[in-house]
């Protein structure tokens, strides 16, 4: 069994419009859900075994807040590659990963993330495959898995979704 988390980074920023894109800082209520996020995942105690993340500023502080709210920080790796990739380019990167590693976690960008994630989804995962399909807004996870042995064996409609979960919605429960 391999886990795969797609994670949209947090809200940016758009008040410095003479930043490049890939150099756009997430805005006050991107830090509030990025932390959110972490503070989600350690409660659930959902830990991936390694984190790919785009190297964007704005993916790339959604990570730092995460990784703030768990006990032991997870190891990441760092990927201009990960920028603005479409599915496609992103499925060939998880493909390479390490055997070894049981669950990742991808930190990246649409419309790339929510096409992979509907791309390796099952259309019978009920109500979260149906809330993935309407919208994978920033601060978005979704948490799929999927009943391979290896990475390079992930095809289309291989996994199902556990989890589907936006920054606002945990927002509004604390």
């Amino acid at each position: 069994m391999k886990t795969l988390y797609l994670l949209r980074h947090a809200k940016s920023s758009w008040k410095q419009d003479v930043l490049d894109d890939f150099d756009r800082p997430l805005n006050k209520r991107g830090r509030a859900d990025a932390v959110a996020m972490g503070r989600f995942l350690a409660e659930g105690a959902m830990l991936p075994s390694q984190v790919l993340c785009s190297s964007a500023r704005r993916t790339r502080e959604t990570l730092e807040r995460l990784q703030g709210m768990l006990a032991t920080p997870l190891p990441a790796r760092f990927e201009k590659g990960v920028y603005l990739a479409d599915a496609p380019s992103l499925l060939r990167r998880v493909k390479r990963l390490n055997d070894s590693l049981a669950s990742v976690m991808l930190v990246g960008h649409n419309p790339g993330l929510e096409r992979l994630a509907l791309l390796l989804a099952a259309d019978g995962d009920g109500t979260l495959h149906r809330e993935l399909s309407a919208k994978f807004p920033t601060g978005c996870l979704a948490v799929l898995e999927a009943a391979v042995e290896r990475w390079a064996d992930l095809k289309p409609a291989c996994a199902r979704i556990t989890v589907f979960v936006r920054a606002r919605d945990l927002a509004l429960t604390e």
